[in-house]
């Protein structure tokens, strides 16, 4: 395996202007007029300006995935999927992982290891989803869930939770990603 970074070799584009056209609790749309300056040529993007994010995988003392099950708007019906939330203003990814595994499910850890970071989605996004592995976790405390969450969690062995990604029961992009994360750390 080459540990030999990428060298990026396509000029970058530079933002002429740059306008704030509707913001949300959530994200903001930014409006971008931007230039590729070796051909002098100039284009309007939209870029959803948003906070970063983090998903953990957390594993119990048996090895089993502590699972959060809840309602989600965008596809309109359930979804399982790893804990996880945004970032607060201040707040280190780690920070976040801790605090959100700990509102969403109960469970904490006192072993965690960062699997790294993904870009969103860069074709419209400017934010990052920052992936942990907490092992060990045991449920100490209750949960702590923002106004409009509604979750029951559960723990399925490592096993399983792979099957479940590997058949499309859990299908979140962000998900399945942090699993990538995990397995290829594995190989």
């Amino acid at each position: 395996m080459s540990k030999k970074p990428f060298s990026f070799s396509v000029e970058p584009w530079s933002i002429e202007q740059e306008n704030k056209e509707y913001d949300t609790p959530i994200f903001s749309l930014l409006k971008r007029r931007l230039c590729l300056r070796s051909e002098q040529h100039q284009g309007t993007f939209y870029v959803i300006d948003a906070p970063h994010w983090v998903n953990v995988i957390a594993l119990t003392e048996e090895r089993a995935v502590v699972l959060v099950e809840q309602f989600r708007f965008g596809i309109d019906k359930p979804s399982l999927e790893i804990p996880g939330g945004v970032c607060d203003e201040g707040e280190t990814p780690l920070e976040t992982a801790r605090r959100e595994l700990q509102e969403e499910t109960g469970y904490t850890s006192a072993s965690w290891t960062s699997l790294g970071k993904v870009s969103a989605n860069p074709a419209i996004m400017n934010n990052y989803n920052h992936f942990f592995l907490a092992e060990n976790c045991k449920r100490d405390g209750s949960m702590n869930l923002d106004q409009h969450e509604r979750i029951k969690v559960h723990t399925l062995p490592y096993a399983q939770f792979l099957e479940r990604v590997r058949d499309g029961t859990i299908d979140h992009s962000i998900v399945v990603a942090a699993v990538a994360k995990l397995v290829l750390r594995e190989t």
